[in-house]
């Protein structure tokens, strides 16, 4: 018997009944596994943490598989590229949904709790915490959760395909290889699913609309072959450390942190300045007292609003690295040969990330002063993302999903960092229409220590997904 209509208790129960059961035990033996991406791990076919978690992935969805009629699983390997995980489930439409993850993750990162760690898994109330699990081990169990869900009720849902990576923290760069590897399996999906971005709160359903784009690298000043006595040298030689500073004051405005090129900006389309007044709305001050600012620091803005959007829709630059200076213990009376400092640029999503890197480039290099040697190597330059509008039926969606799970409306932001492989598949699919979602919301700290993931979100974040998989199925009817 087939069903358009979902009871939200059954629904609830299912899903609450997989994840204690099932999906947090299999968590917990994933965190252990120390899977880096390669770009973190260049030795990791040697060391085999990467078969360790796929393997493991790979034997849970595998028994949920097997209870598909018609649906298959493979592990898929293009000769010296990581592996990705393959599902394949039949449905009830013609339709496909491409539903991804991905399961490498990042290192280890200093800073960890003194009773945590990133290869020690620890449930603490809600929060199972260890490097990976949110970013981004549940989302090959949330998936495939939800779409037993539906199968549990007997609800529609299109053909949906599974895709788990195993490059994405190394920039995705072996995806658009298995994507055209896997052109015919894939199909040409009308919804793309995401389960690897990130929330504002665990209160209801986020959706991101829009990722950053980078550039950056190193910019490097010299001015003496080895260092020299500063009673000696300062006053004859100019400082390494006063040129760089003169250089990075090209790009940005010191006082205010703005970014003075105006190639680098775009403009805000009107609708996610709206979406930013209405997530500002809902998240209060939230929006910078969930960061852990020293002392009595204040953001750079008064304005939510004003700060979602200089996160999502602004350039900025950070410096993320320091070099040619000994430590302040250690530092002598001696002016210094050199300075080097790492630049990250974030870009607003539409603006083209080889231009800007390049642009970049010929600032700091140009003229140099007291004609100092200056050289600055570009090291990655992206461009970002900004998700096409939602057609009617998938607004309606998410709408009701967030409701079904959460009894609070869809909240719509962009994000501040950057998803590499969203630019590619919306090039892939341009017909397709996007569900950007997951569980990093405050203080889950993905990328650094105490990464945690919220249990409870993430069931509600599955049976979301399996709501507006079912009208997605029934969106003509």
């Amino acid at each position: 018997m087939t069903t358009t209509e979902l009871d939200p208790a059954r629904l609830t129960r299912h899903v609450d009944q997989v994840w204690g059961d099932e999906i947090v035990p299999t968590l917990i033996e994933y965190i252990r596994i120390p899977n880096k991406s390669p770009s973190f791990d260049p030795d990791w076919v040697q060391h085999g943490y990467m078969e360790d978690a796929v393997r493991l992935l790979e034997g849970w969805a595998r028994s949920k598989i097997e209870a598909i009629p018609g649906a298959t699983l493979e592990v898929v390997r293009l000769e010296g590229r990581t592996p990705v995980i393959l599902a394949e489930i039949p449905g009830q439409t013609d339709d496909t949904v491409l539903l991804y993850g991905h399961l490498d993750k990042q290192p280890e990162m200093t800073g960890w709790a003194e009773d945590l760690g990133p290869w020690t898994p620890v449930l603490k109330g809600d929060k199972l915490y260890g490097r990976g699990g949110a970013d981004d081990g549940y989302a090959l169990f949330g998936a495939l959760t939800a779409i037993t869900a539906l199968r549990d009720q007997g609800a529609p849902h299109a053909r949906c395909v599974v895709l788990i990576e195993a490059c994405e923290e190394s920039g995705s760069y072996d995806l658009p290889y298995y994507v055209d590897h896997l052109a015919d399996r894939i199909g040409r999906p009308s919804l793309v699913v995401c389960l690897d971005s990130g929330c504002g709160n665990y209160d209801q359903l986020w959706l991101t609309t829009s990722l950053r784009g980078m550039t950056g690298g190193t910019l490097k000043v010299q001015v003496l072959e080895e260092g020299v006595h500063s009673g000696m040298a300062s006053g004859i030689v100019p400082s390494s450390f006063r040129i760089l500073r003169h250089l990075i004051s090209r790009i940005e405005d010191e006082a205010t942190g703005a970014i003075k090129l105006d190639e680098l900006y775009a403009q805000i389309p009107p609708e996610r300045i709206e979406q930013a007044k209405a997530a500002a709305e809902a998240l209060g001050d939230s929006i910078w007292t969930s960061l852990p600012f020293a002392g009595r620091t204040k953001p750079m803005a008064e304005d939510g609003a004003a700060l979602i959007l200089n996160r999502t829709w602004r350039p900025t630059l950070s410096v993320t690295g320091l070099a040619g200076a000994p430590e302040p213990v250690n530092a002598g009376n001696v002016l210094r040969p050199m300075t080097e400092a790492k630049l990250s640029i974030r870009l607003p999503p539409t603006v083209d990330g080889q231009a800007a890197g390049q642009l970049i480039k010929t600032t700091l290099e140009a003229d140099p002063p007291y004609d100092a040697p200056v050289s600055f190597e570009l090291e990655k330059a992206a461009t970002g993302w900004n998700a096409p509008r939602l057609e009617s039926w998938l607004e309606h969606a998410v709408q009701t999903a967030s409701q079904l799970a959460f009894e609070r409306p869809c909240a719509m932001v962009g994000e501040g960092g950057s998803i590499p492989f969203m630019g590619m598949l919306g090039e892939k699919f341009p017909q397709a229409q996007f569900v950007i979602t997951g569980v990093l919301g405050p203080h889950s700290n993905a990328h650094g220590p105490n990464e945690f993931l919220h249990v409870p979100y993430a069931r509600r974040i599955t049976a979301a997904v399996a709501s507006i998989l079912l009208d997605h199925a029934r969106r003509g009817g």
